[in-house]
């Protein structure tokens, strides 16, 4: 028993005479740090952007000429024409419906409401006699494979309506 207790006062002796001798201090006061002023950051980097202001011109330069101000033709073709048949279908006769006036939309998609899957059937259905599945293989390959992968997620993941059976 006396070994040990004198192992651990020896132990005790070395730890409490144990000084380091050199302290490192990074900023001893604040003040000092503050004296010092703001730290260099990025030193050598010189930014391509001009930030100095809100507009991108330098001292003393020149100002940049504003464009000549031309007021746009308010009786042009296009601006004239334009919604000129947005009310067809209330003040024009009934032979005229307005997914007829729909020139330049496809004509798989003119007058369609439905959702992707039913969209793209008939895309499908319009596009097999022409020349589509020839000149774009890869076009007509992603737009089965799309049509594959609805099938089975509204086969799985949606529910039908109640049957009475």
């Amino acid at each position: 028993m006396s070994w040990l207790s004198s192992t651990v006062s020896a132990f005790q002796h070395i730890t409490h005479s144990f000084v380091p001798k050199h302290s490192f201090v990074r900023y001893r006061y604040h003040a000092e740090k503050i004296a010092k002023g703001p730290t260099i950051r990025r030193y050598g980097y010189e930014d391509k952007m001009l930030q100095s202001g809100p507009l991108p011109r330098i001292r003393d330069a020149p100002r940049l000429p504003m464009p000549e101000y031309r007021p746009k033709d308010a009786w042009s073709e296009k601006r004239a024409l334009f919604g000129q048949n947005d009310y067809i279908d209330i003040l024009g006769n009934e032979k005229l419906h307005p997914t007829r006036i729909l020139y330049h939309v496809p004509a798989w998609l003119r007058g369609i409401s439905g959702n992707e899957y039913q969209i793209l059937i008939r895309k499908r259905k319009v596009l097999y006699n022409s020349p589509f599945r020839y000149v774009r293989p890869t076009k007509w390959e992603q737009l089965n494979k799309r049509i594959r992968f609805l099938y089975k997620f509204l086969n799985r993941k949606t529910r039908t309506g109640h049957s009475d059976q």
